[in-house]
């Protein structure tokens, strides 16, 4: 059986060194970026490596919006019918979960729509509010 090993380094002056490996018909190649100290604050912003999503989501963090797609918890608000506990949406529904009681193992789930305030099974009303998308 023959094993090939061959290394590429490229000149001094580069930051990447490559090496590919040959053994018995199978073969590979890898590809790893060399790093010393002094080249540490050259790192990337993460902001400028982002794109799509995940690049608005950065950006409304950076604005000051530590959840911008509403998926934290919340805590619930007064719950009466006339102040109901509002859940953001940037759509016209949305499922939502209440912990009726702070001990309870399980969630009541619930369909909430827009214009149309939910009672849960513990009493509490709720309400969907329009939010923004990102």
């Amino acid at each position: 059986m023959a094993v090939f090993f061959r290394s590429l380094v490229l000149s001094p002056n580069t930051r990447y060194l490559a090496r590919s490996v040959t053994a018995t018909g199978n073969s590979f190649s890898t590809c790893a970026q060399r790093w010393n100290k002094n080249d540490l604050d050259e790192l990337p912003d993460p902001l400028d490596l982002a794109t799509g999503l995940e690049k608005r989501e950065l950006l409304a963090e950076l604005a000051g919006d530590p959840d911008p797609f509403n998926v934290k918890i919340r805590k619930r608000g007064l719950g009466t019918k006339t102040q109901p506990t509002e859940v953001p949406s940037a759509f016209e529904a949305r499922i939502v979960g209440c912990i009726c009681e702070e001990e309870s193992p399980s969630i009541n789930w619930m369909w909430l729509y827009e214009g149309k305030p939910k009672r849960c099974m513990c009493g509490h009303w709720f309400k969907l509010v329009y939010k923004a998308p990102i």
